[in-house]
């Protein structure tokens, strides 16, 4: 499967497939970045400070189109 049409979500969902040629790495530096310097109790505030926001949103109505 070429690395440019690779779905990284379902592909790589026990580890990177693509080890040096994946073209998210900048995105893997930013998240262990984020991970070493956000203590634990950061990022629960986060989650919850976003459900909260999501839960107040009203409903998206999807309609199909016909």
């Amino acid at each position: 499967m070429p690395e440019n049409t690779i779905d990284c979500a379902t592909a790589c969902i026990n580890g990177c497939v693509l080890g040096d040629k994946c073209p998210n790495l900048e995105y893997k530096q930013e998240s262990a970045k984020f991970i070493q310097e956000t203590s634990l109790d950061r990022m629960l505030e986060i989650a919850e400070e976003r459900l909260r926001k999501k839960m107040t949103e009203p409903p998206k109505w999807v309609f199909p189109e016909e």
